[in-house]
């Protein structure tokens, strides 16, 4: 077995990994890169593999930065099979089309031909085949298995099997507890004490540590009272997976509980609005707590005040109805997406607030107001941010640096001791983050622990 990292190494987005054994080539992942100009401009590379020679992909979650290059890759010629969990074929039935478009509109900006067409999408959504947790799948001599990673809706950390070894593949790994899914799974089983022999592990939170969970809720709480108070705007760039659905499920505990006051609250997302259509079709992938709320009667997505915008016109008037009130709006990053109009209009507002709920890739919009610019560039204006930034990390759906760790730990033999772990090869962070959490998995365990660069090989 030998593992090509053409993607997510010393970098968060991009993940692309190659497995080659005897004759069957299998990807992990097929993301975009994100970001900068010149992350954009990587995915209009040729891939570095001959697309027509993948036998299979397996897809660990529907973020763009894991699926977003599906289509070239069968532009180029891949006709092998995909498979991902269910949840995620569907989200990707959404996400995909709706990335098209910002696709074919970059493609017309940076003057060349589309990343891909809709006939590309159409073929790669006929080859994905949908399965479920810890059921094994036969890969050509190879065996993939799916376990729930906690991160979104559909999330999975695959393992790879192959004659007397094992590999895991951790995708984003989540924060757990969260509000609506289940924990993420450890690297141990019922039968196994040790099962990992190598393990790729992102690292986005590599070097560092989320707010406590027990106090997250209470700061949640402050910046609504305190935005609310001076009569002004909350701004939320959110995630159209996940993170918009878990604002709304806080939300409606917290309106319930009357723990914040009565305000308008605004998801001005189709993509968001779509994703929460696909969290209704599977309350499987819940948690106890929120589907003992929804055999209660409780539509943990949705409660009075809330209005759900999908044409231009309902988005536009937004601004007609005046604060306070609370806008939800994509993209997490701003990195377009109607939360840039609202940027526009309420960054210079002393009396508002943007508050960061996710992770902002280095270069982007969102992490240039997250440091703190006094100005920045939106849509051809110059905007200045004069509204208070507020950061809640552990809304992230990412572990962080502890919950890394830990992770790693569960392939730990009883007693002490790493066990059978030979190799942890930190990916999908940025080149301080990945090398960090690499260092510590060496000086923890005592394990080989590598932050590969692209293009690098490792025999197995």
């Amino acid at each position: 077995m030998k593992i090509t990292f053409h993607g997510g190494a010393r970098t968060v987005t991009g993940a692309n990994y190659l497995l080659e054994h005897n004759n069957t080539k299998i990807l992990v992942d097929c993301g975009l890169n994100q970001g900068t100009k010149y992350a954009e401009e990587l995915n209009y590379q040729k891939f570095k593999y001959s697309p027509a020679e993948i036998n299979y992909v397996l897809i660990t979650h529907s973020h763009i930065d894991h699926i977003g290059r599906l289509p070239k890759l069968y532009k180029d010629g891949f006709r092998g099979k995909v498979f991902t969990t269910t949840a995620t074929r569907d989200l990707m039935a959404v996400a995909l089309p709706d990335n098209l478009n910002k696709i074919l509109d970059e493609a017309k900006e940076m003057g060349h031909e589309p990343l891909f067409t809709q006939k590309d999408l159409d073929g790669l959504m006929s080859l994905v085949e949908g399965v479920f947790y810890n059921e094994p799948t036969e890969l050509g001599g190879v065996t993939a298995v799916f376990h729930d990673a906690g991160h979104i809706l559909g999330s999975a950390i695959i393992e790879i099997q192959w004659p007397g070894k094992k590999i895991y593949f951790s995708g984003d790994l989540g924060n757990p507890p969260t509000p609506l899914l289940r924990p993420t799974e450890g690297v141990k089983d019922a039968d196994y004490i040790v099962i990992a022999d190598y393990i790729v592990i992102e690292s986005a939170y590599g070097d560092r540590v989320h707010e406590d969970r027990a106090e997250r809720r209470s700061k949640l709480i402050a910046v609504i009272e305190d935005t609310m108070g001076r009569n002004g705007v909350l701004m939320i760039p959110s995630f159209a997976v996940e993170r918009t659905q878990e604002l709304l499920h806080e939300l409606n505990g917290l309106f319930n509980d009357n723990r914040i006051p009565r305000v308008p609250v605004f998801v001005d997302s189709p993509l968001a609005n779509k994703m929460t259509a696909v969290y209704q079709k599977h309350p499987e992938y819940f948690n106890k707590e929120t589907t003992y709320l929804i055999n209660s009667g409780d539509d943990v997505f949705n409660f009075p005040g809330l209005r759900l915008t999908t044409a231009t016109e309902e988005s536009k008037a937004i601004n007609n109805v005046p604060p306070p009130k609370i806008i939800i709006a994509g993209s997490g990053m701003s990195q377009g997406g109607r939360i840039l109009h609202h940027e526009i209009r309420y960054l210079p507002d002393t009396n508002s607030t943007i508050l960061f709920v996710g992770y902002q890739v280095d270069g982007s919009l969102g992490r240039r107001i997250q440091k703190g610019e006094k100005e920045v560039r939106i849509m051809g204006q110059t905007v200045p941010v004069k509204c208070r930034i507020e950061n809640l990390s552990s809304y992230s759906a990412h572990a962080d640096q502890p919950g890394l760790l830990k992770w790693v730990g569960g392939s730990t033999a009883e007693g002490g001791g790493i066990g059978n772990l030979k190799k942890v090869f930190v990916v999908q962070g940025e080149d301080e983050s990945a090398r960090t959490l690499a260092n510590l998995i060496r000086e923890k365990y005592g394990t080989e622990a590598v932050a590969p660069v692209d293009g690098e090989e490792f025999e197995l």
